[in-house]
């Protein structure tokens, strides 16, 4: 048995509401039409194909375009040792997609990570709230529409109360026709 023939599985199970299953260098992935059916569409994988181990879930953010975020699960079988991945679209304005906490609990700091990083919140989860950032604060910092530079904030003393410069740091390199392996410092000799 292959991830190809769990998918076709899930096809024939979901008709429509999953697209038909394409690969990339043997990755198997599967775009969901509906977003409120994750639960469902997961729960099935889980339960009748054995994909019983979360790896992960992401979040893209497709700013300019609508709907503005994909959702990226990525699934795993420990028994038959196949993996699967499904997608699924969300726009701005509803910003929400049921959570599949019941299905596997380690969704639920993914699930927070993409609720403090990019806003998109999880409907059914016990727990939402902020896992890296403050609560209380107001923005989201991995979508695309937040400056390099990070905000001002108004609580000194929790984090840097202005915006943290773009120089130094330990990635800069030079600009050069030398390929990156001379320019990164870190490889660079003393005598140099």
């Amino acid at each position: 048995m292959t991830a190809l023939d769990q998918a076709q599985k899930l096809k024939a199970k979901f008709g429509d509401l999953i697209s038909e299953p394409s690969t990339y260098r043997g990755d198997v992935a599967m775009k969901i039409a509906d977003a409120e059916k994750i639960f469902e569409v997961c729960n099935f994988a889980k339960k009748s194909l054995g994909f019983d181990y979360l790896v992960d879930i992401s979040s893209v953010d497709n700013y300019g375009e609508d709907p503005r975020w994909t959702i990226v699960y990525h699934l795993r079988g420990l028994t038959h040792g196949l993996e699967l991945r499904f997608t699924t679209d969300v726009s701005e304005e509803k910003s929400e997609l049921p959570s599949v906490l019941g299905v596997w609990r380690t969704s639920n700091w993914h699930e927070r990570e993409i609720y403090d990083m990019m806003g998109v919140r999880f409907s059914g989860h016990p727990d939402l709230r902020r896992i890296l950032m403050w609560e209380g604060y107001p923005y989201f910092p991995l979508r695309k529409d937040f400056p390099l530079a990070g905000k001002p904030t108004d609580l000194p003393g929790v984090a840097f109360t202005k915006p943290a410069p773009l120089e130094g740091g330990p990635f800069v390199t030079f600009p050069s026709s030398a390929g990156a392996i001379n320019r990164e410092p870190r490889v660079r000799t003393p005598e140099e």
